[in-house]
C-alpha cells in the first residue's frame, strides 16, 4: 500500500489549498481515510476522516478548529482522496498527512493510533 500527498506550499492567511492523497494498492472503499497534521514540537493530531464508496461519501469528521473551513472529497474509482482547506490561518501550519485505516466500513476514526498506513505528508504553510 502506498499513499502519496500533493498539493501542500506557502499560503497567505484566508487563502486555500487542496491536497490530494493518491492511494495504490489499496480500495480506498474498504477502509477510512484520515488526514492528520503535526506542526513543529508538537503532536500529530487528527484533522479529518472519511468513508464512503462508489461515488458517495456516507461519513465526514472534523477537528472542531477546521469545521466550517476544511471539507472532504474523493474519487474512489481513481483512489484519490482530498482535502479541501479555506479561509487558512497560521494555526493550520504544519505537515499535512493521509492514512488509511483497514476494514472501517460506514464511520471513521480520528485517532491516529488506529490508522495502518500513511502517506509521506505535504508541507503546508500559512503566512500571516
Amino acid at each position: 500500500v502506498q499513499l502519496v500527498e500533493s498539493g501542500g506550499g506557502l499560503v497567505q492567511a484566508g487563502g486555500s489549498l487542496t491536497l490530494t492523497c493518491a492511494a495504490s494498492g489499496f480500495d480506498l472503499e474498504d477502509g477510512a481515510i484520515g488526514w492528520f497534521r503535526q506542526a513543529p514540537g508538537k503532536e500529530r493530531e487528527g484533522v479529518s476522516c472519511m468513508s464512503g464508496a462508489d461515488t458517495r461519501i456516507f461519513y465526514t469528521a472534523f477537528e472542531d478548529s477546521v469545521k466550517g473551513r476544511f471539507s472532504v472529497s474523493a474519487d474512489f474509482a481513481k483512489g484519490t482522496a482530498r482535502l479541501h482547506l479555506n479561509n487558512l490561518k497560521s494555526a493550520d501550519t504544519g505537515v499535512y498527512y493521509c492514512a488509511i485505516e483497514e476494514r472501517r466500513i460506514g464511520n471513521c476514526d480520528m485517532d491516529r493510533k488506529v490508522y495502518d498506513y500513511w502517506g509521506q505528508g505535504t508541507q503546508v504553510t500559512v503566512s500571516s
